[in-house]
């Protein structure tokens, strides 16, 4: 059985709720500017979200191949250990292999 103070709790939350719907329709429709700046903003939202999603289906799997590149070896399938002109992390291959405690 549930306590009493869940329902208390519920029932204030669903109160809190409906006053805040209440003033805000009341405040929107006491306010024109505030709607066209709503709409303004919402239509460039919907349509920056848009432009991105194909944006993303032509030219995402360029933008993917450019990080996670294909092949063998390197830590992203193909990605070098070090760049062809600095040198790796050791400065020969005589050196011992470093930890991070050192």
């Amino acid at each position: 059985m549930e306590e009493p103070w869940a329902w208390e709790f519920l029932s204030r939350a669903a109160d809190a709720l409906v006053s805040f719907l209440s003033e805000f329709v009341d405040d929107w429709l006491a306010n024109d500017m505030r709607v066209a700046v709503f709409k303004i903003l919402l239509g460039w939202l919907v349509f920056s979200l848009v432009a991105i999603h194909f944006a993303w289906k032509v030219y995402g799997s360029t933008v993917n191949d450019m990080y996670y590149r294909q092949g063998t070896g390197g830590q992203n399938g193909g990605t070098p250990d070090a760049a062809p002109h600095l040198g790796g992390w050791e400065s020969s291959s005589a050196d011992a292999f470093k930890s991070h405690r050192e």
